[in-house]
């Protein structure tokens, strides 16, 4: 694996997402379930544009978003026609011993 592609994945983490289908077409984010399964609503959605993800890598659809008081961004990413949702980490993943190799 190379070693950009590694610490980026470090910061990405996929979430579950509870979404809204809109007739026209949009795909509305209501609520995220972070990893360690505590849900959070999305108060409003302030921005919808294809962006890049510099800290996790990968790139998509982003939505800045509204949680709380914080304002923070996900990401809609489509790989071989499947689609997934993910944020980034404010500090990396701890490493496992899957990630090492051993």
């Amino acid at each position: 694996m190379e070693l950009q592609s590694y610490l980026a994945n470090k910061f990405k983490a996929y979430v579950d997402v509870n979404v809204d289908h809109m007739a026209d077409g949009r795909v509305l984010p209501r609520s995220i379930v972070w990893e360690d399964g505590r849900r959070y609503a999305v108060d409003r959605i302030i921005d919808i544009r294809p962006a890049v993800s510099l800290k996790a890598g990968g790139c998509g659809l982003r939505y800045t978003i509204r949680v709380g008081e914080k304002e923070t961004c996900m990401y809609l990413e489509e790989d071989h026609g499947v689609s997934r949702w993910f944020m980034e980490r404010k500090t990396p993943a701890a490493s496992s011993a899957a990630d090492a190799g051993a």
